[in-house]
């Protein structure tokens, strides 16, 4: 049985999701506010849903707070409707966006989708490219054996061009790919991925030149 953390500071809101999922078998976990969610963390949560407007820590300021933590998806619930709101919500960490009042069929296929995509993950693939260790299995990347530490998006993000090495991808393709085909949000968030992923590398050395940019085309990995 799947387990998903719902995270509202609306009572009712909160009762409805719950009373949704568990129809539909899921194992659901409440909590009203960022710290309470933040203690449910340890119990093998396949998927997070998440209010951005909460006292004291929003949903934004919880996402990021965790986000380097986990590697489940984070699907943002809120009023918030504007496009900066979403494109900031997803530049965090966050997997999708769904605004209220929500369709429960929606909402339902979207948990749906994004936990099926997380179990269609490889269960045994490792890839080594040079001093560049990849772990698909338990999503860990080891370079001149030094641990680089990615968020979910990150490392989605690499997994996809070290599995297609030499073929380039544009960021309309790679957002696509890694943030579905019902992701709402801009492309330009994979430029901004691009740039924290290789930082973490040239942190370890700053030659690292494996994820390459085709100007106007999109980016690679290098062979």
């Amino acid at each position: 049985m799947k387990k998903v953390l719902v995270i509202d500071d609306d009572i009712d809101i909160l009762s409805l999701i719950e009373d949704i999922l568990e129809d539909d078998n899921y194992d659901v976990i409440t909590a009203c506010n960022g710290k309470e969610a933040y203690k449910k963390l340890n119990q093998d949560i396949d998927l997070i849903l998440l209010d951005v407007m909460m006292p004291e820590v929003d949903g934004f300021e919880f996402c990021k707070k965790v986000r380097d933590e986990i590697n489940i998806p984070i699907i943002f619930i809120t009023a918030k409707t504007g496009e900066e709101d979403i494109i900031k919500g997803l530049a965090l960490g966050g997997d999708d966006y769904i605004t209220k009042p929500f369709s429960i069929n929606i909402l339902k296929a979207k948990i749906n989708s994004h936990i099926r995509r997380d179990n269609r993950k490889s269960n045994n693939t490792y890839l080594k490219i040079d001093e560049i260790k990849i772990d698909i299995k338990n999503r860990e990347v080891k370079y001149f054996d030094k641990d680089i530490i990615l968020t979910k998006r990150e490392f989605d993000i690499l997994e996809l061009l070290a599995l297609n090495c030499g073929i380039v991808f544009s960021k309309e393709d790679i957002y696509e790919k890694i943030w579905g085909y019902d992701g709402q949000g801009d492309s330009s968030t994979v430029s901004e991925h691009i740039k924290k992923i290789r930082g973490k590398f040239i942190k370890i050395n700053s030659e690292f030149d494996k994820i390459q940019t085709l100007w106007g085309v999109g980016y690679k990995f290098k062979k």
